[in-house]
C-alpha cells in the first residue's frame, strides 16, 4: 500500500458522467457511453494494437507530470512508438524520450529499484533481464540512428543509457488508470504503458472535456476515452473534422 499523505497529487478538477455528456453532445461529438469494465477492455485492446490513447478521468493532476489522470498513453514494447507519438501527437522531435507507468507489483521486474515512485520523478536503470544488446554495427552508428536501437522488451521508455524516468501506479490512488493498466497486463503479460501528459507542443496539459476533444480532435489521436464515454477519431463528424483540422499551426515551439 503507498503510505503517502498527496494522495497521487490528483487535486484539480473532476467531471461527473453527467456533465461530461452534456459537454459532449454541445460539441457534438460522437461517443459511446459504456460500464467502465468495457471501457478498459476496449482501451487496453486498442493499446495492444498500437493505438495512441486520450485518458481523461477523475481529477487532474497537480505538479509537473501527468500521472493517469490527464495522460496521452501508447504501448511501451512498440518499437515505433517514440516516433508516433512525438512526430503525430506532440509534434516535436522524433528523439524526444517519453516515460513509463507501472503497477506497483512489478516496478523490480522491470527497473533496478525497490522503492515506489508515484509522481514520475525517479530515474532507474532497466532490469538487465529486460535488456536487449545492441549489435556491433548498432555501437557504430550516430545521433539519431543510435537512438533508434532497441535496446529493451519496453523500446519506447528506454533512454539511449537504459535508464526510465518511471511512474508507479497505485490502486489506492488511482483505481481507475490501475485497472487500465492491470487489464493491459492481463491482455499482454505487459504491466508498463507509456505515460505523457495530454497536451501538444506549446499547450498547457488539458483539464476539461472541452480541452480533451480539442487536443483529441487536432493531432492524429486514435481513441480518446473521459470517463465512461469511449470516441474514435474515424467517427467524428466532418464538421468537426474541418474545424480542428488547423489547430497544430497554432501550437508554439518549446
Amino acid at each position: 500500500m503507498l503510505k503517502d499523505s498527496m494522495q497521487g497529487a490528483y487535486l484539480g478538477l473532476s467531471f461527473s458522467n453527467t456533465e461530461v455528456k452534456a459537454i459532449l453532445d454541445s460539441l457534438g461529438a460522437v461517443y459511446e457511453y459504456l460500464p467502465f469494465s468495457k471501457v478498459i477492455e476496449l482501451t487496453a485492446n486498442a493499446l495492444s494494437e498500437g493505438k495512441v490513447i486520450g485518458w481523461h478521468q477523475g481529477r487532474s493532476e497537480f505538479g509537473p507530470r501527468a500521472l493517469g489522470a490527464r495522460s496521452i498513453l501508447g504501448d511501451a514494447r512498440n518499437t515505433t512508438m517514440q516516433k508516433q507519438m512525438n512526430l503525430k501527437i506532440k509534434y516535436r522531435e522524433s528523439f524526444r524520450p517519453f516515460a513509463p507507468s507501472v503497477l506497483f507489483e512489478h516496478i523490480s521486474e522491470y527497473f533496478e529499484i525497490d522503492c515506489a515512485s508515484p509522481y514520475m520523478l525517479l530515474v532507474a536503470p532497466i532490469a538487465e533481464s529486460k535488456r536487449k544488446k545492441i549489435s556491433k554495427t548498432e555501437e557504430k552508428l550516430f545521433g539519431i540512428d543510435k537512438l533508434n536501437c532497441i535496446r529493451s522488451e519496453i523500446p519506447s521508455v528506454t533512454h539511449v543509457d537504459y535508464s526510465a524516468r518511471i511512474q508507479s501506479v497505485h490502486k489506492e490512488t488511482n483505481p481507475r488508470y490501475y485497472a487500465l493498466l492491470n487489464e493491459f497486463y492481463k491482455l499482454t503479460n505487459c504491466p508498463v504503458l507509456v505515460n505523457t501528459s495530454f497536451n501538444v507542443r506549446g499547450e498547457p496539459i488539458v483539464c476539461t472535456p472541452e480541452h480533451s476533444f480539442a487536443c483529441f480532435m487536432g493531432c492524429e489521436m486514435d481513441m480518446l476515452v473521459i470517463e465512461d464515454f469511449v470516441l474514435y477519431k474515424e467517427k467524428q463528424s466532418k464538421e468537426n473534422m474541418y474545424k480542428y483540422k488547423d489547430l497544430k499551426e497554432s501550437y508554439e515551439l518549446d
